[in-house]
């Protein structure tokens, strides 16, 4: 009976030894994650645009071969001191269109798109829309100018949806949305449209008026005349205007006529004169007088 039961735990023994040799042997030949995986290079900590990137922001992260980035960098000394356009999260790969064209510089110039320019043009808190300019607002730009043929200004819209690249020396929003008033503005331009510009604020006053960031359309405009005003002014007027025999209503009582009323000077009418009639001793005495 202990023979059977030895037997029975030998059997036992041997199967399971069997089944977990099999085990192991299929773990050992089937392949490694790491094997489906590739590196890129990460940011180390949270960037923000203009950042220069060095060493101590780089790093390798590894990354799926099913899905591979088509701009991504495997290289960490690819990358540094190019300049980032946008900003980049502490971990997130970094990719070729979050970065400057390689040797275009620091700072402003590496947000210039090529064939773009940036120009600065001088402003106040008025034209500045009060201080709500903010690097990325979109503007209209306005000259106020005079033409040889009229000595009467004119304001005409010289460029629509003009994005700003900075204002003052700030390249970014506030991140808290606060209001600061600026007295230079840098506009992102191409060529044509920079000598616009460098024209219109040679002949006049520029003004900046705001876009909704999100209304790009370009509307068809004319030039606002001084002449224009004048006549709304003078059609204002006579609308207000009454005639002198026009009714006139005061809080709502009964209407009145103004009536016309013409002055005329009356002379003093002329004393008429007296006569004084005495009697003295049966003897009658008359005297006039004037």
């Amino acid at each position: 009976m202990n023979v059977r039961r030895l037997l029975a735990a030998l059997l036992m023994a041997l199967f399971g030894s069997a089944l977990f040799t099999f085990w192991i042997s299929k773990k050992l030949a089937r392949p490694t994650d790491t094997a489906h995986r590739q590196h890129y290079v990460a940011a180390t900590q949270d960037l923000a645009a203009g950042d220069s990137l060095q060493k101590q922001t780089l790093t390798l992260i590894e990354w799926p071969n099913d899905r591979p980035l088509e701009d991504g960098f495997a290289k960490t000394d690819d990358l540094v001191g190019r300049t980032v356009l946008y900003p980049v999260s502490a971990g997130e790969p970094i990719r070729a269109h979050y970065l400057a064209t390689a040797g275009s510089g620091f700072g402003l110039s590496t947000k210039i798109p090529e064939g773009m320019r940036a120009m600065s043009l001088k402003t106040d808190q008025i034209v500045g829309v009060a201080g709500f300019l903010s690097p990325g607002s979109h503007v209209d730009v306005l000259v106020t100018f005079h033409t040889p043929a009229s000595p009467d200004p004119i304001t005409a819209t010289v460029l629509q949806d003009v994005q700003i690249l900075a204002t003052g020396q700030k390249m970014q929003p506030d991140p808290e949305g606060k209001v600061a008033p600026t007295d230079v503005v840098t506009l992102l331009v191409n060529p044509q449209d920079a000598e616009k510009v460098v024209l219109a604020s040679a002949q006049g006053t520029v003004h900046f008026v705001l876009r909704n960031g999100a209304d790009h359309t370009v509307v068809k405009s004319h030039s606002a005349e001084l002449s224009e005003l004048s006549d709304k002014a003078s059609v204002s007027s006579n609308a207000g205007a009454m005639p002198n025999n026009s009714p006139i209503r005061l809080q709502g009582s009964v209407p009145i006529l103004k009536p016309a009323i013409k002055v005329k000077a009356i002379a003093p009418p002329t004393p008429a004169g007296y006569t004084i009639v005495t009697n003295a001793g049966g003897k009658q005495t008359t005297e006039s007088f004037q």
